[in-house]
This record gives structure tokens, C-alpha cells and sequence, in this order.
């Protein structure tokens, strides 16, 4: 897997650099927003600090996915509920605060890899919504919503159990892989942002037991 690490901090790109070569992915190293923004194309997946060299790394990440739907992990020092929301409302696929274990960093980049590589392909319709998994796209009476592929890829394992419980765990595992802590504030925040752009669907919590996506 080619890795772009976006990191200001020399000390902290090489020690992630090294990490990935043993674990036999390949690497580059920018230390800027603008060089991101130039060099994405030719990477798989972008490990973005926040606090960069030329703009703040929510920035970057908003212009990013203005152009490109790479999978991004933010890897930052910022551990504040904020910043936290804002990445993964931004787009952001998971969000990591230093100092980081490198052993749960591979593990998070693997569980996001896979999650773009194995998304099943076909449409999932619920009423006058449709989930397109090969497009990574949902429709509304024809007119395209916009979700972040996080957030699709969470609708979809909802929608192939509609009007069924789906525990958290299990969607935790389908999603992000079973490396993912079932504490973990992304998963809250891509559900609020499921029921914020789907009102029309609804998502019930089932205390103790986990999720329904109701049938229309």
C-alpha cells in the first residue's frame, strides 16, 4: 500500500515511515497542506497531522475532499472532542491522537484499506432511497446525498438489515474492522451524520442491543 504521511514533525515522520516499511507498505513524507494536495494522486491513503507547515490540517482535509475520496486518517495531537468531530465530519475515516501505538495505527490502516477494497457492489432500496454500493452513492428520488464513504459504507450494512437489530460491535467489525474499539467517538459522530442528511430515514437506538434502520 503506497502511504502519503502528512507530518511537520521530522522526528514523527520517520518513526511512522519506519513503522509502514517494516509492515511492507511504501511511503512518502510532505510536510505541507499544498504538498498533500499535489502528491495524493499517487497514494492510496493519506496520514494527515493537523498542525501543519503552510494551513491548518482541517483545511487541507476539507479542500482534499473537495477532489478526492483517498482514505484519510487523521494522526494528530489534538485530542479534543472539537477537532475530533470536525475531522470526521470533514471526511476524515478515522482519527488517531499521538503519542500513537503503531501496532493499532497498522491495524486502523488495514481495517480502512479494506473497507474501500471490499465495498459489495449493488443497490439497496428503501422507499424512495437507494444505496448504490457499487457507486458508493445514495439517491434520494433521484437526486445524489452527500455522505462521506464512511458514512455510506455505514448506511449500507444498515440497509442489508433494515428493520433488523444490528448490534454496535457488529457494526463496528463490518465497517472499520475488528480492530476498532467499540468506544470509539467516530463511530457516534458518522451516525449523527447518517440521521442529520437522512431525516427522511429513521435510525432507532435500541438501548443495550444496538441499531434498526426502520423499514419505510
Amino acid at each position: 500500500m503506497r502511504v502519503l504521511v502528512t507530518e511537520d514533525d521530522a522526528s514523527v515522520s520517520a518513526a511512522l515511515a519506519g513503522a509502514l516499511a517494516r509492515a511492507g507498505h511504501s511511503c512518502d513524507r510532505v510536510t505541507s497542506g499544498g504538498a498533500m494536495l499535489q502528491q495524493h494522486r499517487s497514494a492510496d491513503i493519506v496520514l494527515l497531522d493537523l498542525g501543519l507547515d503552510d494551513m491548518d490540517g482541517l483545511t487541507a482535509l476539507e479542500q482534499l475532499r473537495a477532489v478526492s475520496e483517498i482514505p484519510v486518517i487523521v494522526v494528530t495531537a489534538r485530542g479534543d472532542e472539537r477537532s475530533t468531530v470536525q475531522a470526521l465530519r470533514l471526511g476524515a475515516d478515522d482519527y488517531l491522537v499521538k503519542p500513537v501505538r503503531l501496532h493499532e495505527l497498522l491495524a486502523r490502516l488495514t481495517a480502512v484499506a479494506r473497507r474501500y477494497a471490499g465495498i459489495a457492489t449493488g443497490r439497496i432500496e428503501l422507499g424512495e432511497i437507494v444505496v448504490d454500493e457499487t457507486e458508493r452513492q445514495v439517491l434520494h428520488r433521484g437526486a445524489a446525498i452527500a455522505l462521506t464513504p464512511t458514512e455510506c459504507a455505514l448506511l449500507a450494512v444498515l440497509a442489508r438489515h433494515a428493520g433488523a437489530v444490528v448490534g454496535r460491535q457488529q457494526l463496528l467489525d463490518a465497517v472499520w474492522g475488528d480492530a476498532y474499539s467499540a468506544t470509539s467517538r467516530a463511530f457516534d459522530v458518522h451516525l449523527a451524520g447518517l440521521r442529520q442528511k437522512l431525516p427522511m430515514l429513521r435510525i432507532t437506538t435500541i438501548r443495550g442491543r444496538g441499531f434498526r434502520l426502520e423499514r419505510p
